[in-house]
């Protein structure tokens, strides 16, 4: 019996070495078998991979899967091993997190199909649901949304029940309303109330994911999903003329603060300015220095740029203005056809100089931190650069009416214009309210430059885009009236925006000319015709 005894005992160890190895590989847990699949390098083993580890909570989950979307994801076949590789080259072992000195040679990615790529991004979606940070769950959400991926049914559920944000919750719910869609044991109830979720989404998403339900269907899943895309469509419409209307007014600002400046100079002066549009190349340009200075010398005060090159714009344009009122436009009053001659021939002259100065190539100007980025509104998107330039045009536009109403400036310039002769004989200085006057138009044209220089090319050639839009704009609004200047600047625009998706960019606006000439026929002083004599030299 002892000897049985001490028999049994010299056996233990081998005992538990076959128990340990029979046992091991199962209480290695559905992580690491999941990690191993990798090795195959088939793509449904990867796929279950992704899907096992998805769900096995691990916090090596997100960076595994991360990196597989992003191809850093290795395997070695040989050693049965699998490497996270990070963007800055390191490298981990796949199963314990574990630094590795270096991934071996004959390591290889794990390779993706597009099905994969998808049910990827669906995992990483369903692994971000659990995000402290709501604005990674919505992300996370309409990732699924467009996935639809059905066994990440149970953690939209979950996330669901749990959720207290209201705008993630929609997200949830809109998410799960997809799955549902397309999941093929759900009920034709199930189906129609996912049919009616999506279609309060009412975006083209929606659309989208409505259309591409199958005709095998049945009959009511399939009259709700027609009439959801019908209905969804109408609106999408309504939204695309509203999208249309706020690109007109985006760009009916940006020729309204182009023109203003011509308005008050052609008005007053009756000069026909061809080298306006060179005042806003300068206040572009202006902008462009002041904020390669701060970004050099204050980098700190980097958002304040954009406030700063307004008034430099302002004095530096309009200082140019009054030197060019003083030397060229003086001695060419009375005779317009030389005077666009000459400003045209000025024009070129300051285009030049600029390109030897900065160069023939387009400069770059940064956008301001609170002029970057962009909102939804309803269906439309609305970038803050627009909005603050709509903003400031109508702020622009409001000063110059109180300065042309309320100042001594102002009484002279409308004293002049209804009639120069009458003005200087009641002691008007009619030479000083023109070089004043042709100042404070090239400066608003310059903090026109400024606005443009967020929005378009900062180039020598930036004047010449918008110099024979703002004629039209001043000649259809009539001359030198600013009321008629805004309500002329705004209804170009969003004609020429409405006109564009039918008739082309080109057609557009060449048609937008044939009707101004054909309304100056009729109307040969514009909308708004000034009273007086307006437009004695």
């Amino acid at each position: 019996m002892l000897t049985n005894v001490f028999r049994n005992v010299r056996a233990l160890p081998f005992a538990l070495l076959i128990i340990f190895a029979t046992v091991l590989p199962v209480l290695a847990g559905p992580f690491e078998d999941a990690v191993g699949k990798f090795t195959t390098d088939d793509y449904s083993d990867t796929e279950d991979a992704v899907d096992a580890i998805a769900i096995s909570g691990n916090p090596l989950a997100f960076p595994i899967i991360s990196a597989l979307q992003d191809g850093r994801l290795m395997f070695d076949a040989d050693a049965k091993k699998v490497y996270v590789t990070q963007p800055d080259g390191k490298a981990i072992d796949a199963e314990t997190g574990a630094p590795v000195a270096s991934v071996p040679d004959s390591a290889s990615a794990v390779r993706l199909n597009n099905k994969l790529r998808r049910h990827v991004e669906a995992a990483l979606g369903a692994l971000t649901l659990q995000s402290p940070d709501p604005e990674k769950r919505i992300q996370a959400a309409q990732s699924v949304f467009k996935n639809h991926e059905e066994n990440l049914l149970p953690a939209i559920d979950a996330a669901l029940q749990k959720e207290k944000n209201k705008d993630a919750k929609q997200a949830f719910i809109e998410a799960r309303a997809a799955i549902v869609l397309f999941k093929d044991d759900a009920s034709d109830a199930d189906k129609i109330d996912a049919i009616a979720t999506i279609r309060a989404r009412g975006d083209q998403e929606a659309l989208a994911m409505l259309t591409d339900i199958g005709g095998d269907q049945p009959a009511a899943v399939s009259h709700a999903a027609a009439s959801a895309v019908a209905a969804i469509q109408t609106r999408l419409a309504m939204w695309s003329w509203v999208q249309n209307a706020w690109y007109g007014l985006s760009l009916g600002s940006v020729l309204l603060l182009a023109a203003i400046g011509l308005a008050i100079t052609f008005g007053v002066m009756g000069v026909i300015n061809m080298a306006h549009g060179e005042m806003v190349m300068i206040g572009a340009y202006v902008t462009f220095v002041v904020q390669q200075t701060i970004r050099s010398s204050f980098p700190g005060l980097f958002d304040y740029a954009l406030l700063i090159s307004v008034p430099s714009a302002f004095i530096v344009a309009g200082a140019i203005g009054i030197l060019i009122e003083r030397t060229i436009i003086r001695f060419l009053y009375g005779r317009p056809l030389e005077t666009l001659l000459a400003t045209w021939g000025l024009s070129l002259v300051l285009q030049q100089a600029v390109r030897t100065m900065f160069g023939p190539t387009n400069q770059e100007v940064s956008n301001p931190s609170w002029m970057s980025g962009a909102f939804q509104l309803g269906q439309i998107t609305i970038t803050y650069n627009r909005l603050w330039i709509l903003c400031f045009t109508l702020a622009v536009f409001g000063i110059l009416l109180a300065m042309l109403r309320y100042t001594a400036l102002g009484l002279e310039m409308r004293a002049v214009t209804q009639n120069r002769r009458m003005a200087a004989s009641m002691g008007i200085a009619t030479s000083r309210v023109d070089a004043l006057t042709f100042g404070l138009g090239s400066g608003i044209a310059g903090i026109a430059g400024v606005a443009l220089s967020q929005i378009d090319n900062v180039s020598p050639n930036l004047g010449q885009s918008y110099i024979i839009d703002s004629f039209m704009v001043v000649v259809f609004g009539g001359v030198g009236n600013l009321w008629g200047t805004l309500v002329g600047a705004f209804t170009l625009g969003i004609a020429n925006k409405f006109l564009e998706p039918v008739a082309g960019a080109v057609l557009g606006k060449i048609a937008i000319l044939v009707l101004i000439i054909l309304f100056i026929q009729k109307r040969p002083r514009g909308l708004f015709a000034l009273k007086g004599r307006a437009v004695e030299a």
